[in-house]
């Protein structure tokens, strides 16, 4: 009966979500497919403004994905990312009868007696849970994150309206063959609702960043996760923007940025992992300029054969060589290279690897122009229509996600760096094995299960 019971509730709470989102995503669809039956031109900005309205208040995934596709170059129309990146997981969080509800089913009846305190008021709320303070019975502090009820069906809603939003652009604009896509996102977002392999991921990074001073992990509190509660060690700090509001100077802007840089990049090259979400939220500065790396629910494992192919990427626009190009765009995954193709991918390449190319102290950018990223794709964009556009493989996502989200917040820093010897530190002794083998037993050790 339980089963029947759990299975009837998430089939409801499917309807009732697709019942909120869809007015929105479907209204928009209807005006699209009309625009494009009668020759109209359509108002993209309108459209935009009218499904940020939609999403702005719904606690999930929807929203937490619509500021993901924002940060990736045509993923959307302009018009749409410049509206989405603005919203905020702005719903309001959870009250106390919700909480002792979580905490009940989570940890028994008795809860509280893991507990010396614990504020029944969320100290943070999110797109998938809220976060609350307690202290355990050791003196230990903690934050202990809770899932907001439901999220299965949620997640399975949000979904489909996704699928929608994304078939309506591919049909505005072909340049961009979304399917992978929407696969990888699809599968990350199921794994963000296991707060138990969250806590395994969250060791992992404890383990491959424990060498880098600078960068703090919360450490989980095993024995008191579970698949809707995640408990980990509180770590003091402020959000990036505050900090920089007390106007740091060139030095602490410089600390900052190298400890983000490591705390991204070090897992990548040594590993094969990377932390898929370079959302402001999810990074504090702490005491010294340290930096606290949150939320690990969204992290990608790559075969070691695709690191590999990006620092061979890197390799072939340094030396100008297409035909290492073309190796490393298919370790990569793309398919059907010409060279007129190549032609047309360079230039973002070009872009992404422009600042490790440059052996000396600079900002992340020649040009301080916080839209320029959008520019050159949009220059890919066009030549990509000529010649009838591309599949980016399913890697090319989170790892284009992190380039474009991570160089935005340098540029905001004011980071002067050399950033080609942090590379160059970081991939130095790079052998695919070496790292196969490295990355094959911190999962282990951590573990962390396979993805699906």
């Amino acid at each position: 009966m339980a089963e029947r019971a759990d299975g009837a509730a998430s089939i409801m709470g499917q309807v009732s979500r697709l019942a909120r989102t869809s007015g929105a995503v479907g209204g928009i669809a209807a005006r699209v497919a009309g625009q494009r039956l009668f020759g109209i031109k359509g108002d993209r900005s309108q459209h935009a403004g009218d499904l940020k309205a939609a999403l702005g208040g719904l606690k999930g995934p929807l929203m937490k994905v619509a500021q993901f596709l924002s940060t990736i170059p045509e993923a959307l129309p302009p018009e749409y990312a410049a509206e989405l990146a603005t919203l905020q997981a702005n719903a309001p969080s959870m009250g106390a009868a919700f909480v002792r509800r979580r905490m009940g089913s989570e940890l028994g009846p008795d809860w509280q007696k893991h507990f010396a305190s614990f504020g029944l008021e969320a100290a943070a709320a999110a797109s998938l849970g809220q976060v609350h303070r307690g202290t355990l019975q050791d003196g230990t502090k903690v934050a202990c994150k809770l899932q907001y009820p439901d999220m299965a069906s949620v997640v399975e809603a949000d979904l489909t309206q996704l699928k929608l939003a994304m078939q309506i652009y591919r049909r505005m604009d072909n340049a961009i063959h979304q399917e992978d896509i929407y696969k990888e996102l699809s599968e990350r977002l199921r794994e963000e609702l296991d707060y138990k392999r969250e806590a395994a991921q969250q060791k992992l990074y404890g383990a491959m960043l424990a060498d880098r001073p600078g960068v703090n992990i919360p450490q989980p509190v095993m024995h008191l996760c579970t698949g809707r509660l995640l408990t980990m060690t509180w770590l003091d700090g402020q959000a990036l923007m505050r900090r920089l509001e007390e106007g740091p100077d060139q030095t602490a802007r410089d600390t900052i940025a190298r400890n983000l840089f490591h705390a991204w990049y070090q897992p990548l090259y040594h590993y094969g992992v990377i932390h898929g979400d370079p959302h402001l939220g999810n990074y504090q500065v702490a005491a010294g300029d340290a930096l606290n790396l949150l939320d690990f629910g969204c992290i990608r494992v790559f075969d070691a054969k695709f690191i590999d192919g990006v620092i061979q990427l890197y390799e072939a626009i340094r030396d100008n060589n297409m035909e290492q190009a073309h190796h490393a765009y298919t370790v990569w995954g793309f398919g059907g290279l010409t060279k007129e193709v190549l032609g047309v991918l360079n230039p973002w390449a070009e872009f992404l690897y422009e600042p490790l190319l440059d052996d000396r102290v600079r900002p992340i950018q020649r040009d301080p122009d916080p839209q320029l990223g959008r520019k050159v794709a949009q220059g890919v964009l066009a030549g990509l229509k000529r010649i009838g556009g591309v599949k980016p493989p399913r890697e090319f996502v989170l790892m284009d996600r992190a380039a474009i989200g991570l160089g935005s917040v340098f540029l905001r820093l004011g980071a002067e760096l050399n950033w080609h010897r942090m590379f160059h530190e970081l991939i130095e002794g790079f052998t695919a094995e070496r790292m196969a083998a490295r990355q094959a037993a911190a999962l282990a050790e951590a573990g962390v299960p396979k993805a699906a």
